[in-house]
């Protein structure tokens, strides 16, 4: 079957784990990234603004610096990685570290979108279902979520093509072994150094650009949908 679709197994192996690897990085993001879009969003507090920088700080930072910071706090002799280590947790130069330098990298583009789409939620619609004895939780998950639900989509979506794409902080992390960290970036690059290897980049280009694609337009389906049935409630 993959020599039908062209593609050889070191290629397919690229593509199966950038999958896993950006599909893990955007559920593991998503709770967190709700929390703390909310925060932002909902809440007026000391330190906002440096919580607001730190969350965008990995946009304007170059990756590979962001990476090398990861390296440091989780590598094996890093702040946290030592103590994950001692517990059996290696994140460094493994698939699992890939996913938190991309959930890391996506985390920023998917607190905006939420945020942005929490903050158009009318306030005055959750303090009426307050009024009528909802909790906090229950006014969040029964008025507030559905009614954002399209923009946490959108940031999910957003967190998940960061994933396919992220290279700089990935490959500074966990370096690019094959079958264990080489993602679809890092092996597009490899290619390209190396003589012959242009036919299977453009492969693993075009390979990319069709998930990125289709994650979009996935993600506009269901915002659709969410839309409509928030129209006819």
């Amino acid at each position: 079957m993959l020599d039908r679709l062209g593609l050889s197994p070191e290629e397919w192996s690229a593509i199966t784990l950038s999958l896993r690897v950006a599909g893990v990085a955007t559920l593991a993001s998503l709770g967190p990234g709700l929390a703390v879009a909310w925060l932002l969003a909902r809440r007026r507090f000391p330190g906002r603004a440096l919580l607001d920088g730190l969350v965008h700080l990995p946009l304007i930072l170059p990756p590979v610096v962001t990476g090398y910071l990861l390296l440091l706090a989780f590598g094996r002799r890093g702040t946290f990685g030592a103590l994950l280590a001692d517990l059996g947790i290696v994140l460094s130069f493994r698939w699992t570290g890939a996913a938190l330098a991309c959930a890391v990298m996506g985390f920023p583009l998917m607190v905006r979108a939420m945020r942005l789409s929490l903050e158009a939620v009318d306030a005055r619609v959750e303090q009426a279902a307050a009024t009528l004895g909802a909790g906090p939780l229950a006014v969040f998950l029964t008025v507030t979520l559905p009614l954002a639900l399209p923009g946490v989509l959108a940031g999910a979506v957003l967190a998940f093509a960061k994933a396919m794409g992220e290279f700089g902080a990935t490959i500074t992390f966990v370096s690019n072994i094959p079958g264990e960290t080489q993602t679809l970036p890092s092996a597009i690059y490899t290619l390209t150094q190396v003589p012959g290897g242009e036919a299977g980049a453009l492969r693993l280009t075009l390979v990319s650009v069709a998930i990125s694609m289709a994650a979009l337009l996935i993600s506009e389906v269901l915002a659709r949908r969410v839309g409509r049935r928030i129209g006819a409630g």
